[in-house]
């Protein structure tokens, strides 16, 4: 099994490095990329666990751009994770994250649902880099006992357009392909089915896009089938995973049974010069 989307600690997964490489062996992956949320900090360690166990790892991230005041995520795969350009970049994203958290609590206690995000605006000593979200917003509400569930927090208070949203700020989708490509990586949007965007995939392509995430937890056959095809007509490589957060998340099922074919993640190396 290949699992080219996955989450820790780092970012908004439920699972410390270790646990995921641990749970995701056990879902019988061998191959695997951690591609959290606007940060690279748990990619060493991910990357030492899973050479002990004999598992191929990819580095990855996934990076959220803007494109009409809508969220836009772009995967990355095979890039220099050190590189100066993007440390800068994602530095800038995760200072606008922590703004953003401000804000919606600011906002939320307005509402009369006060939640406590100190942890979330202090730096972490154990994991520096880490990169916070809604996601956790969502659960400091459940903490707070203001709703029941993340879906709930979501869907009354947080979610785009409710009562408690607050917008991002970054850079475009192209902007972020083109910022991968620089750190000799390749680019693939990620979920393009809920995204419903689909209008935006030539255009990536045409900047430099490599492939596209035809394999998702939330693709049904359908869905897969349409983004196959079109990554067959655009010339792109394609990509797949769980996305896959914790035990807990709505994902949860696509651990171990969504993933990347074999011949396609040749196609994918491939394209990354590996």
């Amino acid at each position: 099994m290949i699992d080219l989307h996955l989450h820790t600690t780092a970012s908004d997964g439920r699972l410390e490095p270790s646990d995921l490489v641990h749970r995701v062996w056990d879902a019988g992956v061998r191959v695997l990329s951690v591609t959290d949320h606007d940060t690279v900090a748990a990619l060493p360690e991910v990357a030492t666990l899973a050479e002990a166990r004999g598992m191929e790892f990819v580095p990855g991230i996934e990076i959220t751009a803007v494109s009409e005041e809508r969220d836009v995520h772009v995967l990355g795969y095979f890039f220099e994770p050190r590189n100066a350009a993007l440390e800068s970049f994602l530095r800038s994203q995760r200072a606008d994250r922590l703004r953003r958290v401000e804000e919606m609590a600011a906002r939320l206690a307005g509402l009369g649902k006060p939640i406590d995000v100190s942890d979330l605006m202090t730096p972490s000593t154990d994991r520096p880099g880490r990169s916070v979200g809604r996601p956790l917003v969502a659960a400091a509400l459940v903490r707070a006992g203001h709703v029941a569930t993340i879906k709930e927090a979501f869907d009354d208070w947080i979610g785009t357009g409710k009562p408690a949203f607050i917008g991002r700020r970054g850079g475009s989708p192209a902007e972020v392909v083109d910022l991968i490509g620089e750190a000799g990586g390749i680019a693939s949007l990620a979920h393009p089915g809920p995204l419903g965007q689909d209008a935006l995939i030539p255009e990536l392509a045409r900047r430099g896009m490599a492939a596209l995430e035809a394999y998702h937890s939330d693709h049904d056959p359908q869905t897969t089938a349409h983004y196959l095809a079109m990554a067959a007509r655009l010339g792109l490589a394609v990509s797949g995973g769980s996305d896959f957060h914790s035990d807990a998340g709505h994902r949860r099922v696509g651990l171990g049974r969504v993933g990347l074919p074999e011949e396609r993640y040749r196609e994918l190396k491939i394209r990354a010069g590996r």
